[in-house]
């Protein structure tokens, strides 16, 4: 073999290496991509979890057994009727008059 020969062979050798190097680093990246996100998503964003009642004596002592037993049971809704933030309900005369049964119906669950 000579020395051109050496050289050329040597340099296709090194280029598919080089060829071999990249395309699996792309197909390693794209496959462990999701695997990452996923991993990222949980952690960056907990799940809430279930509402869990005020079990203070200064809490206990401002709130009726109504409310107590629907914490109890997991129907509270904090903020009010409306549920988390809703505020104060929208019982008025002027209200209602305006308001189908089943959207009445649906306020009320």
């Amino acid at each position: 073999m000579t020395k051109a020969r050496s050289l050329i062979f040597g340099s296709v050798v090194v280029a598919s290496m080089i060829f071999g190097g990249i395309i699996s680093a792309t197909i390693f990246y794209r496959t462990s991509l999701p695997f990452n996100v996923i991993a990222a998503s949980t952690v960056a964003s907990p799940s809430p979890g279930p509402f869990k009642s005020n079990e203070t004596t200064a809490h206990e002592a401002g709130e009726s057994a109504a409310q107590e037993a629907a914490e109890n049971n997991g129907t509270f809704r904090p903020g009010g009727p409306g549920g988390p933030g809703g505020g104060p309900s929208n019982e008025t005369a002027a209200h209602e008059a305006t308001e189908s049964a089943a959207r009445e119906a649906g306020e009320k669950s």
